[in-house]
Protein backbone atom coordinates (compact mmCIF):
# COMPACT_ATOMS: atom_id res chain seq x y z
CA UNK A 1 0.00 0.00 0.00
CA UNK A 2 1.34 3.56 -1.02
CA UNK A 3 1.65 5.97 2.15
CA UNK A 4 -0.54 8.68 1.90
CA UNK A 5 1.58 12.28 1.12
CA UNK A 6 0.37 14.06 4.43
CA UNK A 7 2.24 10.75 6.48
CA UNK A 8 5.36 10.88 4.33
CA UNK A 9 6.18 13.97 4.27
CA UNK A 10 5.76 14.09 8.35
CA UNK A 11 8.42 10.81 8.26
CA UNK A 12 10.70 12.80 6.17
CA UNK A 13 10.46 15.86 8.25
CA UNK A 14 10.85 14.31 11.54
CA UNK A 15 14.23 11.98 10.25
CA UNK A 16 15.79 15.22 8.59
CA UNK A 17 14.82 17.37 11.86
CA UNK A 18 16.80 14.67 14.10
CA UNK A 19 19.71 13.56 11.79
CA UNK A 20 20.66 16.98 9.40
CA UNK A 21 22.15 19.89 10.18
CA UNK A 22 18.84 22.71 10.18
CA UNK A 23 19.12 24.88 12.88
CA UNK A 24 19.42 28.37 12.09
CA UNK A 25 22.48 29.70 12.50
CA UNK A 26 21.69 33.04 13.82
CA UNK A 27 20.46 33.02 17.71
CA UNK A 28 17.88 33.29 19.89
CA UNK A 29 19.54 36.79 21.20
CA UNK A 30 18.17 35.66 24.64
CA UNK A 31 21.94 36.21 25.54
CA UNK A 32 21.29 39.68 25.01
CA UNK A 33 18.96 39.65 28.22
CA UNK A 34 20.95 40.40 31.13
CA UNK A 35 20.00 39.51 34.21
CA UNK A 36 20.98 41.47 37.21
CA UNK A 37 23.08 38.84 40.08
CA UNK A 38 21.74 38.91 43.80
CA UNK A 39 24.70 37.98 45.55
CA UNK A 40 22.67 37.52 48.88
CA UNK A 41 19.67 35.97 47.79
CA UNK A 42 18.79 34.74 51.03
CA UNK A 43 16.86 31.67 49.65
CA UNK A 44 17.46 27.79 49.52
CA UNK A 45 17.14 26.16 46.21
CA UNK A 46 14.52 24.13 47.71
CA UNK A 47 12.52 27.07 48.30
CA UNK A 48 12.47 28.07 45.01
CA UNK A 49 8.75 27.56 43.34
CA UNK A 50 8.40 27.36 39.56
CA UNK A 51 4.65 26.20 39.71
CA UNK A 52 2.27 28.31 37.45
CA UNK A 53 -1.40 27.99 35.79
CA UNK A 54 -1.69 27.35 32.02
CA UNK A 55 -5.26 26.22 29.97
CA UNK A 56 -6.70 26.73 33.83
CA UNK A 57 -4.22 23.76 35.25
CA UNK A 58 -1.62 23.87 37.26
CA UNK A 59 2.08 23.44 36.11
CA UNK A 60 5.03 22.29 38.55
CA UNK A 61 7.38 24.63 36.08
CA UNK A 62 6.86 27.04 33.01
CA UNK A 63 7.78 24.23 30.37
CA UNK A 64 5.85 22.88 27.53
CA UNK A 65 6.90 20.05 24.88
CA UNK A 66 5.92 21.57 21.54
CA UNK A 67 6.05 18.30 19.76
CA UNK A 68 7.33 18.22 16.07
CA UNK A 69 5.28 14.63 15.76
CA UNK A 70 2.45 14.63 13.66
CA UNK A 71 2.14 11.38 11.80
CA UNK A 72 4.39 8.52 10.15
CA UNK A 73 6.60 6.27 11.21
CA UNK A 74 7.55 6.06 14.62
CA UNK A 75 5.82 9.61 15.75
CA UNK A 76 3.03 7.66 17.59
CA UNK A 77 5.69 6.21 20.12
CA UNK A 78 7.35 9.13 20.38
CA UNK A 79 3.36 10.99 21.30
CA UNK A 80 3.51 8.43 23.87
CA UNK A 81 6.73 8.48 25.44
CA UNK A 82 6.98 12.50 25.35
CA UNK A 83 3.63 13.13 26.90
CA UNK A 84 4.58 10.56 29.40
CA UNK A 85 7.42 12.06 30.60
CA UNK A 86 5.22 15.23 30.49
CA UNK A 87 2.82 13.90 32.84
CA UNK A 88 5.43 12.51 35.34
CA UNK A 89 7.08 16.06 35.41
CA UNK A 90 4.29 18.08 35.68
CA UNK A 91 4.75 20.47 32.26
CA UNK A 92 2.81 20.76 29.25
CA UNK A 93 2.39 18.97 26.06
CA UNK A 94 1.51 19.36 22.67
CA UNK A 95 1.05 16.95 19.79
CA UNK A 96 1.98 17.38 16.36
CA UNK A 97 -0.01 18.57 13.29
CA UNK A 98 -3.68 16.40 13.61
CA UNK A 99 -4.33 17.48 9.80
CA UNK A 100 -3.74 13.66 9.23
CA UNK A 101 -6.77 12.79 11.55
CA UNK A 102 -8.77 14.84 8.97
CA UNK A 103 -8.10 12.25 6.46
CA UNK A 104 -7.13 9.28 8.14
CA UNK A 105 -9.20 8.95 11.63
CA UNK A 106 -7.48 5.53 11.94
CA UNK A 107 -4.21 7.71 13.04
CA UNK A 108 -5.91 8.54 16.25
CA UNK A 109 -3.80 6.11 18.52
CA UNK A 110 -0.73 8.05 17.63
CA UNK A 111 -2.34 10.69 19.12
CA UNK A 112 -4.47 9.51 21.95
CA UNK A 113 -1.97 10.21 24.84
CA UNK A 114 -4.47 11.43 27.32
CA UNK A 115 -3.67 8.39 29.85
CA UNK A 116 -0.10 8.89 29.48
CA UNK A 117 -0.51 12.49 30.56
CA UNK A 118 -2.73 11.83 33.51
CA UNK A 119 -4.54 15.26 34.26
CA UNK A 120 -1.88 17.41 32.79
CA UNK A 121 -1.74 20.34 29.78
CA UNK A 122 -2.96 18.57 26.18
CA UNK A 123 -2.96 20.82 23.53
CA UNK A 124 -3.71 19.87 20.19
CA UNK A 125 -1.89 21.12 16.97
CA UNK A 126 -3.56 21.97 13.11
CA UNK A 127 -2.64 24.44 10.52
CA UNK A 128 -4.18 27.70 10.09
CA UNK A 129 -4.41 27.13 6.28
CA UNK A 130 -7.45 23.81 7.57
CA UNK A 131 -8.59 26.59 9.31
CA UNK A 132 -10.18 28.09 6.02
CA UNK A 133 -11.02 24.60 4.58
CA UNK A 134 -12.65 23.12 7.52
CA UNK A 135 -15.91 24.25 9.66
CA UNK A 136 -14.86 25.29 13.31
CA UNK A 137 -16.62 22.69 14.29
CA UNK A 138 -14.61 19.75 12.18
CA UNK A 139 -11.79 21.09 13.87
CA UNK A 140 -13.29 21.16 17.69
CA UNK A 141 -13.77 17.56 16.91
CA UNK A 142 -10.29 16.66 16.82
CA UNK A 143 -9.31 18.50 20.34
CA UNK A 144 -12.06 16.05 21.88
CA UNK A 145 -10.79 13.09 19.80
CA UNK A 146 -7.46 12.99 22.35
CA UNK A 147 -9.53 15.12 25.36
CA UNK A 148 -6.95 18.12 24.76
CA UNK A 149 -7.38 21.16 26.70
CA UNK A 150 -7.26 23.13 23.72
CA UNK A 151 -5.74 23.85 20.08
CA UNK A 152 -2.40 25.00 18.83
CA UNK A 153 -2.98 26.60 15.62
CA UNK A 154 0.50 27.21 13.55
CA UNK A 155 1.33 29.36 11.32
CA UNK A 156 3.99 28.53 8.92
CA UNK A 157 3.92 30.79 5.43
CA UNK A 158 7.93 30.69 4.77
CA UNK A 159 7.72 26.91 5.50
CA UNK A 160 4.90 26.26 2.88
CA UNK A 161 6.09 28.23 0.17
CA UNK A 162 9.39 26.02 0.24
CA UNK A 163 7.69 22.95 -0.04
CA UNK A 164 6.74 22.24 -3.35
CA UNK A 165 3.26 21.34 -2.46
CA UNK A 166 2.91 23.81 0.08
CA UNK A 167 0.32 26.38 0.41
CA UNK A 168 0.58 29.67 -1.65
CA UNK A 169 -3.00 31.65 -0.49
CA UNK A 170 -2.96 32.60 2.97
CA UNK A 171 -5.93 34.54 2.95
CA UNK A 172 -8.61 34.27 5.51
CA UNK A 173 -6.74 32.84 8.43
CA UNK A 174 -7.26 35.50 10.68
CA UNK A 175 -11.25 35.21 10.33
CA UNK A 176 -10.45 31.64 11.07
CA UNK A 177 -8.71 31.84 13.99
CA UNK A 178 -11.25 34.04 15.19
CA UNK A 179 -14.16 31.73 14.21
CA UNK A 180 -12.14 28.96 15.98
CA UNK A 181 -11.54 30.84 19.10
CA UNK A 182 -15.43 31.74 19.56
CA UNK A 183 -16.15 28.17 18.81
CA UNK A 184 -13.48 26.85 21.59
CA UNK A 185 -14.55 29.60 24.28
CA UNK A 186 -10.74 30.99 23.97
CA UNK A 187 -9.07 27.76 24.72
CA UNK A 188 -6.52 28.34 21.21
CA UNK A 189 -2.93 28.73 21.14
CA UNK A 190 -1.52 30.48 17.92
CA UNK A 191 2.15 29.78 17.15
CA UNK A 192 4.70 30.01 14.81
CA UNK A 193 6.54 27.20 13.97
CA UNK A 194 10.37 29.27 14.26
CA UNK A 195 10.39 32.67 11.92
CA UNK A 196 8.91 34.16 15.20
CA UNK A 197 5.66 36.26 15.36
CA UNK A 198 6.27 39.90 15.22
CA UNK A 199 4.27 42.64 17.54
CA UNK A 200 1.94 43.94 15.08
CA UNK A 201 0.92 40.42 14.28
CA UNK A 202 0.99 39.36 17.85
CA UNK A 203 -1.37 42.25 18.70
CA UNK A 204 -3.90 41.76 15.88
CA UNK A 205 -4.28 38.15 17.31
CA UNK A 206 -5.03 39.64 20.59
CA UNK A 207 -7.74 41.93 18.92
CA UNK A 208 -9.54 38.78 18.01
CA UNK A 209 -9.27 36.90 20.76
CA UNK A 210 -6.47 34.92 21.33
CA UNK A 211 -5.36 34.85 24.56
CA UNK A 212 -2.53 32.39 23.96
CA UNK A 213 0.53 33.38 21.52
CA UNK A 214 3.52 30.93 21.10
CA UNK A 215 6.13 33.28 19.38
CA UNK A 216 8.27 30.98 18.49
CA UNK A 217 11.56 32.95 17.18
CA UNK A 218 14.19 32.20 15.39
CA UNK A 219 17.47 30.66 16.97
CA UNK A 220 15.82 26.36 17.04
CA UNK A 221 14.82 25.00 13.55
CA UNK A 222 14.76 26.65 10.31
CA UNK A 223 11.39 24.43 8.24
CA UNK A 224 12.47 26.20 5.26
CA UNK A 225 16.15 24.57 5.74
CA UNK A 226 14.14 20.91 6.48
CA UNK A 227 13.00 21.51 3.20
CA UNK A 228 16.73 21.43 1.54
CA UNK A 229 16.73 17.85 2.32
CA UNK A 230 13.73 16.81 0.53
CA UNK A 231 12.79 16.14 -3.28
CA UNK A 232 10.86 19.51 -4.84
CA UNK A 233 10.77 21.86 -7.78
CA UNK A 234 13.56 24.23 -8.39
CA UNK A 235 11.43 26.91 -7.62
CA UNK A 236 10.62 25.55 -4.09
CA UNK A 237 14.34 24.49 -3.38
CA UNK A 238 15.81 28.22 -4.19
CA UNK A 239 13.23 29.73 -2.01
CA UNK A 240 14.39 27.33 0.51
CA UNK A 241 18.26 28.14 0.50
CA UNK A 242 17.01 31.96 -0.42
CA UNK A 243 15.05 31.93 3.26
CA UNK A 244 16.67 29.59 5.14
CA UNK A 245 17.43 32.50 7.77
CA UNK A 246 14.73 34.10 7.66
CA UNK A 247 12.86 35.85 10.67
CA UNK A 248 12.63 37.68 14.14
CA UNK A 249 14.80 36.01 16.66
CA UNK A 250 13.02 35.05 19.93
CA UNK A 251 14.10 37.48 22.22
CA UNK A 252 12.66 40.11 20.94
CA UNK A 253 9.50 38.47 19.54
CA UNK A 254 8.77 38.07 23.45
CA UNK A 255 9.65 41.16 24.29
CA UNK A 256 7.38 42.98 21.39
CA UNK A 257 4.75 40.57 21.74
CA UNK A 258 4.49 41.95 25.73
CA UNK A 259 4.23 45.02 24.83
CA UNK A 260 2.03 44.75 22.12
CA UNK A 261 -0.53 42.53 23.58
CA UNK A 262 -0.64 43.78 27.68
CA UNK A 263 -0.70 41.57 30.68
CA UNK A 264 -4.05 40.00 29.93
CA UNK A 265 -2.25 37.97 26.98
CA UNK A 266 -0.24 34.38 28.06
CA UNK A 267 3.31 34.26 26.21
CA UNK A 268 5.06 31.90 25.48
CA UNK A 269 8.53 31.65 24.12
CA UNK A 270 9.90 28.59 21.95
CA UNK A 271 12.50 28.59 18.85
CA UNK A 272 15.67 27.26 20.48
CA UNK A 273 15.11 27.43 23.92
CA UNK A 274 17.52 24.22 25.29
CA UNK A 275 18.79 25.79 28.73
CA UNK A 276 17.06 26.53 31.91
CA UNK A 277 18.67 30.34 31.85
CA UNK A 278 16.86 30.32 28.54
CA UNK A 279 13.30 29.89 30.03
CA UNK A 280 14.36 31.78 32.94
CA UNK A 281 15.50 34.92 30.55
CA UNK A 282 12.05 34.37 28.19
CA UNK A 283 10.33 34.80 31.74
CA UNK A 284 11.83 37.74 32.68
CA UNK A 285 11.67 39.36 29.86
CA UNK A 286 7.51 38.99 29.16
CA UNK A 287 6.98 35.38 28.29
CA UNK A 288 4.90 33.37 30.86
CA UNK A 289 6.30 29.72 29.77
CA UNK A 290 8.42 28.51 27.04
CA UNK A 291 8.73 25.94 24.99
CA UNK A 292 10.92 23.16 24.18
CA UNK A 293 10.80 20.90 20.54
CA UNK A 294 14.04 19.50 19.70
CA UNK A 295 16.10 18.61 22.09
CA UNK A 296 13.46 16.63 23.69
CA UNK A 297 12.15 15.35 20.57
CA UNK A 298 15.58 14.13 19.81
CA UNK A 299 16.12 12.41 23.26
CA UNK A 300 13.18 9.67 22.29
CA UNK A 301 13.91 9.89 18.90
CA UNK A 302 17.27 8.36 19.96
CA UNK A 303 15.72 6.05 22.72
CA UNK A 304 14.09 8.39 25.17
CA UNK A 305 16.68 6.97 27.91
CA UNK A 306 18.05 10.57 28.62
CA UNK A 307 14.61 12.67 28.26
CA UNK A 308 13.35 12.43 31.96
CA UNK A 309 17.09 13.59 33.15
CA UNK A 310 17.11 16.37 30.31
CA UNK A 311 13.82 18.26 31.70
CA UNK A 312 14.85 17.60 35.18
CA UNK A 313 17.72 19.87 34.17
CA UNK A 314 16.15 22.38 32.60
CA UNK A 315 14.07 22.61 35.28
CA UNK A 316 17.10 22.82 37.90
CA UNK A 317 18.69 25.58 35.83
CA UNK A 318 15.49 27.09 35.90
CA UNK A 319 16.03 27.13 39.78
CA UNK A 320 19.16 27.77 40.06
CA UNK A 321 18.99 30.92 37.79
CA UNK A 322 15.93 32.16 39.79
CA UNK A 323 18.46 31.24 43.02
CA UNK A 324 20.86 33.65 41.72
CA UNK A 325 18.53 36.49 40.77
CA UNK A 326 16.55 36.32 44.34
CA UNK A 327 13.45 34.82 42.78
CA UNK A 328 11.26 33.15 45.25
CA UNK A 329 8.81 32.50 42.41
CA UNK A 330 7.69 33.20 38.96
CA UNK A 331 5.88 36.26 39.52
CA UNK A 332 9.54 37.83 41.32
CA UNK A 333 11.17 36.62 38.17
CA UNK A 334 8.89 38.67 35.54
CA UNK A 335 9.56 41.51 37.75
CA UNK A 336 13.38 40.70 38.53
CA UNK A 337 16.67 43.70 37.31
CA UNK A 338 17.65 43.00 33.62
CA UNK A 339 19.52 44.69 31.08
CA UNK A 340 19.07 44.62 27.04
CA UNK A 341 22.38 44.07 25.28
CA UNK A 342 24.17 44.05 21.80
CA UNK A 343 21.96 42.95 18.76
CA UNK A 344 18.66 42.15 20.81
CA UNK A 345 19.08 45.96 22.24
CA UNK A 346 19.09 47.49 19.15
CA UNK A 347 16.25 45.33 18.01
CA UNK A 348 14.03 46.82 20.57
CA UNK A 349 15.18 50.01 19.68
CA UNK A 350 14.01 49.69 16.67
CA UNK A 351 10.63 48.03 17.13
CA UNK A 352 9.92 51.05 19.67
CA UNK A 353 10.11 53.33 16.38
CA UNK A 354 8.21 51.26 14.39
CA UNK A 355 5.26 50.85 17.08
CA UNK A 356 5.88 54.81 17.31
CA UNK A 357 5.53 55.38 14.10
CA UNK A 358 2.13 53.11 13.60
CA UNK A 359 0.63 55.55 15.96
Amino acid sequence: MTEDPIQQRKKDHLMIIMEKEVAYERGTLLDGVQLIPNALPELALDEIDTSCEFFDKPLKAPLMITSMTGGGDRSGAMNHELAEAAGQLGIAFSVGSQRVLLEHPDCLPDFAVRKELGDGVLLGNIGAQQLTQYPAKRISELVEMIEADGMCVHLNPAHELAQAAGDRDFNGQLKAIAALVKHLDGRVLVKETGCGIAPLVARRLSDVGVRYIDVAGVGGTSWPKVERHRKGKLLSKAIAWTFGEWGMPTAPCVVGARRACGPETYIIAAGGIITGLDIARAIACGADLAGCARLLASRSWWGGKELDEEIQTLIHELKTAMLLTGCRDLVALRQTARVYTGELRHWLAQLDQLATSKD
